[in-house]
């Protein structure tokens, strides 16, 4: 019986091209069509493990954490200065699906800057904020904006400590005058106060007090208040 042979089934060349130029582990540097180039670790043909990347347009760096093709993890991310060519660090932290999640370091180009938590690229959780005419605002945020409970301290002593709502004084708070030696303690809307009791605090240690202290507020017996009340409207009707 004659034996028949078979020819030996096999892939098309191109699959083979296609398998050894798949990027996978430790490669050296990269370039991609629009002139980006990425030098680190790859898996299945995506950035992944330890890597720096480099946009051409921008002359920006990350270098840090990557996963599956995104900055994820901790790593820094620097610009180039436009007149010096120098590279100044803008961000250096965690990293969650390619925006700043997690707790990082942001500085600002006009020198302010922000320590504290990110969630998708924006300010949420707590941090603190140095602000480049002297502020700080240290306590929580939601979306880029101070809110919940924080702390506000003014170049010239003065602080406010209580809630917040999208970037405004919100709620109860107080609102410290060290240098006059008084308390404003009260309710704020939108950045107003809206009612509240001044009072004298650490007068003695003030620089530059007030001439008078302020007079001491004395409060009654709710019980007696609505006794002199019913009294004076007896007498209105008699």
């Amino acid at each position: 019986m004659p034996v028949i042979k078979h020819p030996k089934i096999r892939e098309p060349v191109f699959h083979e091209w296609d398998s050894k130029a798949q990027k996978c582990g430790l490669r050296h540097t990269v370039y991609a069509v629009n002139g980006d180039k990425y030098t680190g670790e790859w898996q299945d043909n995506l950035k992944h493990g330890k890597g720096t990347q480099i946009w051409k347009n921008t002359g920006a760096i990350y270098s840090g954490d990557w996963k599956f093709g995104k900055r994820d993890g901790y790593g820094s991310y620097s610009v180039p200065d436009p007149v010096t060519k120098e590279y100044k660090k803008m961000y250096t932290g965690w990293w969650q699906n390619d925006k700043r999640g997690g707790r990082g370091v942001y500085f600002y180009s006009n020198g302010e800057q922000y320590d504290g938590e990110w969630k998708k690229g924006l300010r949420s959780g707590w941090g603190k904020m140095h602000y480049k005419d002297g502020s700080v605002y240290e306590g929580q945020w939601l979306k880029d904006k101070p809110n919940g409970q924080g702390v506000l301290r003014l170049p010239n002593g003065n602080r406010y400590e209580g809630g917040w709502k999208a970037g405004k004084k919100h709620g109860p708070g107080k609102y410290f005058y060290p240098d006059k030696g008084q308390l404003l303690e009260g309710t704020w809307v939108r950045d107003i106060p809206k009612c509240g009791a001044l009072v004298d605090f650490e007068r003695d240690n003030a620089a530059a007090p007030t001439e008078f202290p302020l007079p001491e507020i004395e409060l009654q017996d709710p019980a007696a208040v609505l006794e002199e009340a019913r009294a004076m409207f007896d007498d209105n009707q008699n």
